[in-house]
């Protein structure tokens, strides 16, 4: 006999799927709980706010991105043009569709899911950028992480389109890669090398994948 579902796990289950297929901010906890055919008491039993499955969500989308990208690229695990491909992939899919960028902005506007984003890129930016910032303090990592998430933030989150995706890839990557004082003449080849991608279809594809990686992460 299949072993019975637990509540707290139908509400993971639905509001992600609700979250990746109407939106964050469409989705209401009332919409979860009508479909769940349970009290708004029984959801915040669990989960105070819709925010804390958002924080499940992003934390699966940390470990999904990475691993996907590194497949993806032909430089080596947790290389420097794998983590700009990861910005380049994210802003694409926000150019390409208004539920991922609200998926993604959501996350960066939310304290507890930004505090997981910050964790995550500081492991890995202590990793990649070793080379360039030997001599770096955890603290000075942890300054450099909050200023690349202002300036992921505002990439997702852009309004007006008159500036083109490129435009906009280019620039941040620059800025970036800047902060963790990579080289001029690198940060170039590794620009180059992502804007010579077909990162459109890129960024719609792995956003597609991870949609089906949470509901497999659900089915588990």
């Amino acid at each position: 006999m299949a072993k019975k579902e637990k509540t707290k796990d139908k509400i993971i289950r639905v509001s992600t799927r609700m979250f990746l297929d109407y939106g964050y901010t469409a989705t209401s906890v009332k919409m979860v709980c009508d479909e769940l055919k349970i009290s708004k008491g029984n959801y915040t039993f669990y989960f105070p706010s819709k925010e804390d499955i958002l924080a499940v969500l992003t934390d699966w989308l940390c470990k999904f991105q990475w691993k996907m990208i590194n497949a993806e690229i032909d430089d080596g695990a947790s290389s420097l043009l794998a983590v700009c491909c990861e910005l380049m992939v994210m802003a694409s899919a926000c150019d390409e569709s208004e539920v991922a960028k609200d998926f993604f902005v959501s996350a960066y506007q939310s304290p507890k899911c930004l505090e997981i984003i910050h964790n995550n890129d500081i492991a890995r930016a202590k990793e990649v950028f070793a080379e360039y910032c030997s001599e770096w303090t955890d603290e000075q990592f942890r300054e450099a992480e909050i200023l690349v998430a202002g300036v992921e933030h505002a990439t997702l989150n852009a309004i007006d389109k008159t500036v083109p995706l490129e435009m906009r890839i280019a620039g941040a990557l620059n800025t970036i890669m800047t902060i963790y004082n990579v080289p001029e003449e690198i940060r170039k080849i590794k620009i180059d090398k992502v804007l010579a991608m077909d990162y459109r279809s890129l960024g719609k594809r792995i956003f597609k994948e991870f949609k089906e990686y949470v509901e497999q992460m659900n089915a588990e």
